[in-house]
């Protein structure tokens, strides 16, 4: 699907969760440009991946030996 596509289906979808609101075409499509940029941008970066550093601080009533 060409990001066109992709951003006219995801203005209709932020139209449809307003509750179909009339005169908000150009806000619902600024939003989708923004929401599928930054999806891209995203997927650009790759899957976050955790620090394996995170959460292996020392137990302090642990023993090293």
């Amino acid at each position: 699907m060409d990001r066109e596509e992709r951003i006219r289906r995801r203005a209709h979808e932020i139209w449809e969760r307003e509750g179909r609101p009339q005169g908000r075409q150009q806000e619902h499509w600024d939003q989708a440009v923004q929401e599928i940029e930054s999806e891209g941008s995203e997927a650009e970066r790759g899957p976050v991946v955790p620090d394996p550093t995170v959460g292996t601080a020392s137990d302090p009533n642990k023993s090293d030996s």
